[in-house]
């Protein structure tokens, strides 16, 4: 450790100072990359420390981390029925402030847990602001220096946004100074709106689609966004849809992200498996080139990808290592990284793609390293540090932040 990173380390009491925030879904690029820094040659022989943790509320929501604040919702039912955010302190756990708003969830289709999605965080001229979205369509934004509410749209009265029938989950996203919220406006009024990010004005409504649980995806220029019925394509500049591919889905269940790479789009579903898309030369408009309705059936956890293959995991088979371009299956793992059930799930992120290691949070609340090989991901080491969760942890520099329904707790990995 060099004079100034020591320096600064001491007065802002933060051994990972220089790593990189976790400040949004799936991270800072939503790419799935644990910032790490370099490794420590021992980093996964190394035993956890639990550093911190606080009591929270219910929620399926992620938990997101940027200057030194952890953002996550969750929700309360007495004395009133409220969402709420919470700004915590990343080093002490301590609550800095909090927001609350009143909501009415009913059943929500039997998971009436809590608010689903990531909150946004970014710097725009200066200022530290945040964007949240709960389930039954409150948006906000907020000064997280000042804790204070920017501005607050009620999508569903203000926008005609309808809500799906287990609330909205798809995470806002900041793209060239536009925050893209997928809301499904009634009467195919918009699948995505485009929003001013310091005033919350509309720029744009763009697609015709419904409200699934999928958060925007941007890759290749386009905006890609997988609803209940299609996945669409749209000009992120304007909003105006460039193509459509018609993929109908059981319940309405489109919730992992797309992976869009080396000209193929592929989308995959509990229901119906998955799809692999293409673009012909000089046509904006894909072609189905190949499909597996059986053996890759993805639901909650998103993809990653590596040299032609892509890994994802399956409803019955665990992690599935499968061909790109054709859907040749390589290997499946038989639910040894996360446990068999109806609606298996992991949080799944590379720990070091060079080296093809890989982190995953499992549904029991396990911190699992694995090493990804030809025909196997091996396991290098298991660790509980949280009860059940299908919420998405913070990664970054030696730390590991996770929710459940219960509590967050904050964890470092490695020293």
């Amino acid at each position: 450790m060099n004079w100034l990173t020591l320096t600064l380390s001491l007065l802002i009491g933060a051994p990972f100072l220089l790593a990189e925030d976790w400040p949004a879904w799936r991270g800072e690029k939503q790419d799935a990359r644990w910032p790490t820094g370099k490794l420590p040659a021992d980093a996964l022989d190394q035993e956890p420390k639990l550093l911190w943790k606080m009591p929270v509320g219910k929620g399926f929501g992620g938990v997101t981390v940027m200057s030194g604040r952890v953002l996550l919702m969750d929700r309360a039912t007495e004395p009133s029925e409220i969402e709420r955010l919470l700004c915590l302190d990343a080093q002490s756990g301590k609550v800095l402030w909090e927001d609350k708003w009143p909501v009415t969830y009913g059943e929500m289709g039997g998971y009436s847990t809590g608010p689903r999605t990531s909150v946004l965080q970014a710097q725009i001229e200066g200022k530290h602001l945040a964007w949240a979205l709960g389930a039954t369509g409150n948006l906000r934004c907020y000064d997280v220096s000042k804790g204070s509410v920017v501005w607050a749209i009620d999508c569903v009265k203000k926008l005609g946004a309808v809500v799906p029938q287990w609330g909205f989950s798809g995470s806002p996203v900041l793209r060239d100074g536009r925050l893209h919220v997928h809301l499904g406006i009634k009467d195919g009024g918009g699948s995505v709106v485009a929003f001013e990010p310091l005033s919350g004005e509309v720029i744009w409504t763009g697609g015709f689609g419904k409200a699934g649980y999928c958060t925007p995806e941007f890759a290749d220029g386009r905006l890609l966004q997988w609803g209940p019925d299609e996945l669409e394509g749209l000009d992120p500049s304007t909003g105006s849809k460039l193509w459509s591919f018609p993929y109908e889905i059981t319940y309405g269940v489109s919730i992992a992200q797309p992976l869009a790479v080396e000209g193929i789009v592929i989308v995959s579903g509990y229901w119906h498996g998955t799809r692999a898309l293409h673009f012909p030369q000089d046509d904006l408009t894909p072609e189905l080139l190949w499909q597996n309705e059986k053996d890759i059936c993805g639901l909650m956890s998103s993809p990653l990808y590596k040299k032609g293959r892509v890994y994802l995991l399956d409803k019955t088979h665990g992690l599935t290592c499968f061909d790109l371009k054709t859907g040749k299956i390589y290997w499946q793992d038989e639910n040894k990284l996360t446990p068999k059930d109806r609606n298996p799930h992991f949080s799944l992120v590379w720990l070091d793609e060079s080296r093809d290691l890989i982190a995953v949070l499992n549904a029991n609340g396990e911190l699992v390293y694995a090493k990804l090989q030809a025909d196997s991901a091996e396991e290098l080491a298991r660790h509980q540090i949280i009860g059940k969760t299908w919420a998405h942890p913070a990664f970054f520099g030696n730390r590991v932040i996770a929710r459940s329904d219960r509590e967050v707790v904050a964890w470092e990995t490695w020293r």
